[in-house]
């Protein structure tokens, strides 16, 4: 019976985070109708800016973060101007094609630059545990789960509550109407980009005291967030917070009962379930064209 609590904390724990990257990755979606492939990618270089400034400067991943969060948004707005815009009116194939050359473009990049080994973040409290009743864990993942959940939080307070938020919900709905209205789009799919990207950014400065940093890192984290946006539906961001929590609980169950070799099957027996049972998700309905907040 005390296996239960470890279980369910290890679930809430990584679910927190998985759901930061799915909600970044569900905004660009339900906003710009764009599915990012480069999504992983932008996690990996979270992670590489948290070890450089950490094996250079000395800073703490957790100092980074709030340092870095300018510089990760540039990045995205910049890799939107220079990428996605031109391609932005084209054909779904051809913005498939465009966002998976931006990965392999930033993945063989880091490879160049930074080769194909693992590095690690060791800080002072990497070895701390919490006890929390009759569950461990470590403080780095509890730190990590609760900034992605102010950070989850402080998302949908944003496209809730601010002007801009409900401009970008407007845009969702029907942008041609939007663009009627005298809303500027363009600014609109760049400041959905950008922030986007900030959410999984952010996401990899907290993974990387936790996991080890390289090139294809973002591989496996990009499949989790592909099927909690699925499983919550496409576009619906309260559904991925959810779905996040299910497919956390899917890997740590599996990954107890059957063993961690088989948590990627797992997520794509759960990714191909969902196609064949129920394509438009839990939470979404075929054809909608709103973003669920």
């Amino acid at each position: 019976m005390h296996v239960v609590p470890q279980l369910l904390v290890s679930t809430i724990l990584l679910g927190g985070i998985y759901a930061l990257i799915a909600v970044g990755l569900t905004l660009i979606f339900g906003v710009m109708r764009v599915v990012n492939f480069a999504h992983g990618e932008f996690l990996m270089l979270g992670m590489y800016l948290a070890f450089w400034a950490f094996a250079l400067l000395h800073l703490d991943p957790y100092v980074t973060l709030v340092l870095s969060l300018p510089l990760i948004f540039g990045f995205g707005w910049l890799s939107y101007r220079m990428v996605v815009r031109p391609v932005i009116q084209a054909s779904h194939n051809v913005q498939i094609f465009t966002t998976v050359g931006l990965s392999i473009a930033l993945q063989n990049v880091a490879l160049v630059l930074w080769s194909a080994d693992s590095q690690f973040v060791r800080t002072g409290y990497y070895t701390v545990v919490v006890h929390l009743g009759n569950a461990v864990l470590n403080l780095a993942q509890l730190v990590a789960f609760a900034v992605a959940v102010l950070c989850t939080a402080a998302l949908f307070a944003f496209m809730r509550w601010s002007y801009t938020g409900k401009v970008m919900r407007a845009t969702a709905q029907d942008r041609a109407v939007a663009s009627l209205m005298g809303i500027d789009t363009g600014r609109v799919f760049a400041l959905t980009w950008a922030v986007g990207v900030t959410c999984v950014g952010v996401a990899g400065v907290l993974l990387a005291p936790i996991y080890p940093v390289y090139p294809t890192v973002g591989l496996q984290f990009v499949l989790i967030a592909y099927v909690a946006v699925v499983l919550g539906g496409l576009g619906d961001m309260a559904g991925a917070l959810i779905a996040s929590l299910i497919v956390a609980a899917v890997e740590v169950v599996g990954s107890y009962v059957i063993g961690t070799a088989w948590k990627e099957v797992l997520y794509l027996l759960l990714f191909i379930g969902i196609l064949v049972i129920r394509p438009a998700g839990l939470f979404g309905q075929r054809g909608a064209e709103v973003i669920g907040t």
